[in-house]
Parts: C-alpha cells; sequence; structure tokens
C-alpha cells in the first residue's frame, strides 16, 4: 500500500517516539493509581459552593450505576480553585426525591491526581428501580440527581425510552434541546462524541466564547469541560437520568486518526501526550467506571450495557484505533484506497469483542452505539461525480462489507446504529452494498443532528432531491438542531427527531419534526 506523505512523516518518527511515550505513560499511570491509595486530609475549608459542576450518573447495569461530581469551586480556574489536598466526600442514595429513605452511603476521597473528581461504583442496588442521589462536602450540599438500574439480565422488559445526541459546541449554540429532553421522562442518554469542542476562543461563533486558547494542557481540557459543564440545562439534563457516552474526535483533537494528527508538523509525542491530557479529562468528567480509567494514552471506552433481554447496546470507539483516512481525508469516490483490506475503522481487538458481542447475545434488539455514519451515502447527490466522506465508514469500506454480512449471516436480531457527528438527521437502511437497492436490507439507522454545532440549521439541506434520489439507502434528511428520542418495544422501534427552530438565542422551541419505526424483525423502516 502506498503510503500518505503524513503516514511517512509520523513512521519516520514513530519507533522512537513509541517508545519514549510508553515509558512516560507507564510512570503517569503508577502516579495515578498509587494516589488511590493515599490516606484523605480530614479538614478542607471551602469558602465557596463546590459543587458547581453538578452531578451525573452513568453505565447503568442491573445492580448499580456511576455517581459522579467534581470538586470546583472556581471551575474555570487551574485545578478548579482546589487545594492540593485530598477530600473527603460524602455520598447517599435514596429511593425517594426527598432523600428520607437512604439505601445506600458512604464516603469517597477526591484527589487532586483525577482533579478532584469522584466516581462512586455502586453494586448492591435492586434492578429496574429508580433511585436518587446526592453529595455532601464540608457543609456544602450539591443538587439532588436521579438514576436508574437496568432490568434483570433475564427479565423482559416492556420499553424503554432514551435520548440520542452529540455534537453541542458552545460557541455554536444554547443547549435548548436539552429543555425538552428534560421533561421526556428518558430512562438514559446516549452522547455520541464532541462533547466539547478543543478550539480557540472565537474560532467558531459569538453565541458563547470558550475559555482560552486550543486546548493542550491537562488544565486546558479540565478547564473546557468545566465551561461546557457550568450550562445550568446540560447539568439539569445529567441529573435526570444515567447516561452513556462514547468521545468523537473533538474531545481530543479534529479529525483524529489513532496516534495521527491532520496537521503536518506535529510531533508525535507531543501528539500523544497530548492525548494523554484529554483521555485523563475526560475521565475525570465523566460517569465512568474505573474500568475505563486510562492509562497514559490509552482509554478503554469500549462497552456494552443491557436492559434485559430488550436491547443489548454495544458503545463502540472509532477513534482511538481507526486507520489514516484515506485519499487525505478529501471527500472521494470510492476507489481503491476506500476499499483498502487493511483500513480499520475498530481495529483487531475491538472488533473481536463486537462480533462475541453480537454472536452471544439474547436481546430483541441489537443496537450499536457509534460515532460516524455507516450509511454509504454519495453526498454530491450526483453519480457521475460521487463523493463519499473518508472520515467516516465509506473509507473503510471492506471492514463494513465484513460487518453487514456478519450481521446479515449469522442473522443478528434486530440490528440497529445510533450515530452522531454528522450535524444533520439522517435514516438509512443500510445493505452490504447500500449503493443496490435490490439487496435485503441488514440494519436500521438513525443519525442525530448536531445538538448545536453548525448554529441554526434548515429543514432542507442543500441538494436534498438529489441526495434522496441517488442513495437508495437514505429514507430521511434533514439538517435542524436537535436530537433523538427513542422507545422500543418487543415489537417496535420508533425513532421521533426532535428539532430546535433557533439555538442562536434564547427562546428557541423544540417540537417532533418527524417520527420513524421499524417492526422487530423486518429491518425496512417505515414512517410512524
Amino acid at each position: 500500500m502506498k503510503r500518505s506523505p503524513r503516514q511517512l512523516r509520523q513512521l519516520e518518527r514513530s519507533q522512537l517516539s513509541r517508545r519514549g511515550f510508553v515509558a512516560f505513560s507507564g510512570l503517569f499511570s503508577s502516579m495515578v493509581l498509587t494516589s488511590q491509595h493515599v490516606n484523605a486530609d480530614l479538614a478542607v475549608n471551602l469558602n465557596v459552593n463546590p459543587f458547581t459542576l453538578g452531578v451525573a450518573s452513568g453505565d447503568p447495569d442491573h445492580r448499580g450505576f456511576v455517581l459522579w461530581t467534581r470538586l470546583a469551586p472556581e471551575p474555570l480556574e487551574p485545578s478548579g480553585g482546589m487545594p492540593i489536598q485530598n477530600v473527603e466526600v460524602h455520598w447517599e442514595v435514596a429511593t425517594d426525591e426527598q432523600m428520607k429513605s437512604v439505601v445506600a452511603s458512604g464516603t469517597h476521597v477526591a484527589r487532586p491526581a483525577l482533579g478532584h473528581s469522584v466516581h462512586v461504583e455502586l453494586t448492591n442496588l435492586k434492578p429496574d428501580r429508580w433511585y436518587w442521589y446526592r453529595f455532601r462536602c464540608g457543609d456544602a450540599e450539591s443538587t439532588i440527581g436521579r438514576a436508574r438500574t437496568m432490568p434483570h439480565p433475564d427479565s423482559q422488559p416492556e420499553k424503554v425510552r432514551f435520548g440520542v445526541t452529540s455534537c453541542q459546541n458552545y460557541e455554536q449554540g444554547l443547549y435548548t434541546a436539552y429543555e425538552q429532553m428534560a421533561k421526556d421522562e428518558l430512562d438514559l442518554v446516549f452522547h455520541l462524541g464532541d462533547y466539547i469542542y478543543e478550539y480557540a476562543a472565537g474560532r467558531n461563533g459569538k453565541v458563547r466564547t470558550h475559555h482560552g486558547q486550543e486546548i493542550m494542557t491537562l488544565d486546558d481540557y479540565r478547564s473546557r469541560y468545566a465551561q461546557y459543564r457550568s450550562d445550568p440545562l446540560l447539568q439539569n439534563m445529567h441529573a435526570q437520568c444515567p447516561w452513556i457516552l462514547t468521545w468523537d474526535d473533538h474531545e481530543f483533537d479534529n479529525n483524529c486518526a489513532g496516534e495521527i494528527s491532520e496537521q503536518k508538523d506535529v510531533d508525535p509525542v507531543d501528539f500523544m501526550v497530548r492525548r494523554a491530557n484529554a483521555y485523563q479529562a475526560y475521565y475525570e468528567m465523566m460517569p465512568l467506571r474505573i474500568a475505563q480509567m486510562p492509562t497514559g494514552s490509552d482509554m478503554r471506552l469500549y462497552r456494552s450495557a443491557q436492559f434485559g433481554q430488550l436491547a443489548n447496546f454495544m458503545v463502540l470507539d472509532t477513534r482511538q484505533y481507526r486507520s489514516d483516512q484515506p485519499n487525505n481525508d478529501k471527500k472521494s469516490p470510492l476507489n481503491e484506497a476506500a476499499w483498502d483490506k487493511k483500513q480499520s475503522m475498530l481495529g483487531r481487538e475491538q472488533r473481536g469483542w463486537l462480533s462475541s458481542q453480537m454472536i452471544q447475545s439474547q436481546a430483541n434488539w441489537n443496537v450499536l452505539a457509534q460515532q460516524v455514519m455507516m450509511g454509504t451515502v454519495n453526498r454530491s447527490g450526483d453519480n457521475e461525480n460521487p463523493q463519499f466522506s473518508m472520515d467516516q465508514w465509506p473509507g473503510y469500506l471492506y471492514e463494513r462489507k465484513q460487518m453487514v454480512e456478519f450481521m446479515r449471516d449469522r442473522k443478528i436480531a434486530n440490528p440497529v446504529v445510533l450515530t452522531g457527528d454528522i450535524h444533520t438527521n439522517w435514516v438509512n437502511e443500510l445493505r452490504v452494498d447500500d449503493r443496490n437497492e435490490g439487496e435485503a436490507t441488514v440494519a436500521t439507522e438513525f443519525v442525530a443532528t448536531s445538538l448545536t454545532s453548525g448554529g441554526n440549521g434548515t429543514l432542507k439541506p442543500k441538494r436534498l432531491d438529489a441526495v434522496l434520489a441517488n442513495n437508495p439507502c437514505v429514507k430521511y434528511h434533514n439538517a435542524e438542531r436537535g436530537y433523538i428520542r427513542c422507545e422500543v418495544t418487543p415489537k417496535q422501534w420508533k425513532s421521533d427527531y426532535m428539532t430546535v427552530d433557533e439555538v442562536t438565542k434564547p427562546g428557541g422551541k423544540t417540537f417532533e419534526r418527524a417520527s420513524f419505526v421499524v417492526e422487530s424483525g423486518a429491518a425496512k423502516v417505515h414512517n410512524a
């Protein structure tokens, strides 16, 4: 395979650089893990509220979930304005909103090495129940959050309701959609990446302004997350129900591919040090289990969540292990580079894990929650001059073909793909070859638009008629902002495309633009 100049530059320095960074990663990881065993300083005097970033829960199973907060009395300051010492944080879980019937409680040590973040993993709760929780630090008390456990793996739930969102650029819009999402009475939220944007202040818009320059250091990433998490609508939605999150590129660096930067002159060691900073800040700021704690520049984020026998959610990471985008990451025809057998979006280990998950699943619906569009869509709408995104699955066609064939041949029950990234809404029927309308539909893909990224959208995207006419897999396309609200039963999957009429100023309204249904046993989609 002929390598691009970008790849050659990386290879020239990668072996020595990689050895040096591995040594750095090992030292960093040992420092963080060692800090887990340091005794807490019992007394700390905080003159202001340390719970400015709110509370959250995440990664639920039938025994419990993760409770999260981070102590940050001055959230945009280095270290959140906290002293460099360990601090005890008390937590409580109750069966009522008034926190009178406490069923679990304890103390967690918030350490400077992890930005005074708190991750409490609960494992002894009852399945399929709602709980309420709060934190205390000194005389300060957090808001009360709500979380739920998943049904028992052998149970047969009647339904699950969840939201799907991604791409919430702080500078380009207000988080108005979360106001409606909080009213939707959801069991879960799936956030599919681009939770933050790494760009310098003022680059992306004037609705709101990022704090600081393009983020590089650990303090930079911490401050950027803190700025996003200071938004009251985002905080409130995190407090409503558990979130299951994965990243895309902007949590680290735009269009990154594995260990390769899109920039031409980035030193590989500097790039991996920056990735270690990004990954640690991501862990610190998300309700993730200790199994997801990064080891230097590596962090296993792919994992699964089971809602009884109703749905098996397989959460993927399509950034950390992927090959470099072919064709210099430019929209291109489906040429030899796009079909290269060595191209991988998932990497060998994650791909094997996914195959095993699908084979072993006994769920009625098998759901891939991932980042980039799987539908092979000619974005130009012109079959004489086809243009496919090389950053999405069309740039990794051989692996995509194998995956869809696997679902078809192994008769995986009701596969559904949930996707973010693209800042537009799509409904796609997935085939081994999406361009061949005569092939059987294997799976359905629901693509959520951005929550804010891109500013106010439009009802009718450019070239809409041509895109629909020349892409038989595409059943719906829309360029407004919003999210997807899903309700799933053993017999039917329903996706409501919730759109916002205004994100660049207050007062926007969120409403149901379109709804689509997939019947169990039939991958084809139709209007609700």
